[in-house]
């Protein structure tokens, strides 16, 4: 059975989270681009750190793109790694919803998950699909980078257990536990958490309009295929990770 959920970019879930932190962020998408730069480029698009700081990037397609792990290794193998994951299904979902969104006369999402339905062939090359193996990425990163420097976040707690969640990520950054229980006030409208000074009475920060969006019906029997097609997957990284994360 399928519960409707809503459609939220948990990787971006998490940069707000974070931005409570004394972290600088920037996005130059450099590690993703056809042709690698020179190692000082990354560095010279990244924003100055002060001392005491941390600097962030965010690109969710990192994880998935086989030429990234030995460029960023090339830059810096040191570098410390985060990736929030969440079921495959509700991620596949999840992306098809937001993709509708911009796109309304897009394929079903039955039509797309398929090369042959009847013969239950599922579509590996669907980057809604592909991107949920995450063992098959995985596999990438550990050529370059130890399992010490990655951190894999739920996307599901990091929504139920914000708190929770952040006490993981800042152990793994070496930060002081700045962010807790009472930086967050759940909106049941969005259905997810927002952030809130403690020593403020403002109003709490919720993500943009364009997050939460209510997932579409999608046939149970399809939903069921997906959930089968992706348990192998999902032992592998439960293995590789030493977490379950309970998508069973």
């Amino acid at each position: 059975r399928y519960n409707r959920q809503r459609s939220v970019c948990t990787t971006t879930v998490l940069l707000f989270f974070i931005s409570v932190l004394s972290v600088t962020m920037n996005y130059p998408l450099t590690f993703t681009l056809p042709e690698p730069l020179s190692l000082s480029a990354p560095r010279e698009l990244m924003p100055k750190t002060q001392e005491g700081q941390l600097t962030m990037e965010k690109t969710p397609s990192y994880f998935v793109t086989k030429e990234v792990p030995g460029r960023i290794h090339a830059m810096s193998k040191d570098t410390k790694l985060i990736v929030v994951v969440r079921d495959p299904v509700t991620r596949a979902i999840s992306d098809y919803t937001q993709t509708r969104s911009k796109k309304p006369d897009i394929p079903s999402f039955e039509s797309l998950t398929f090369k042959n339905i009847t013969a239950n062939i599922i579509d590996t090359s669907w980057s809604a699909v592909q991107i949920g193996m995450y063992a098959r990425h995985l596999e990438q990163w550990l050529q370059f980078f130890p399992m010490s420097q990655l951190l894999f976040v739920s996307g599901e707690r990091l929504i139920s257990d914000p708190a929770g969640e952040m006490a993981r990520v800042q152990h793994f950054l070496g930060l002081r536990r700045e962010v807790t229980h009472k930086h967050f006030h759940f909106n049941p409208a969005k259905g997810f958490p927002c952030l809130k000074r403690p020593e403020s009475n403002s109003k709490p920060h919720c993500l943009g309009k364009t997050k939460g969006r209510t997932h579409p019906n999608i046939d149970p029997d399809v939903v069921q295929r997906l959930r089968e097609f992706y348990k192998p997957f999902n032992k592998k990284f439960y293995h590789m990770t030493g977490h379950d994360f309970g998508w069973d």
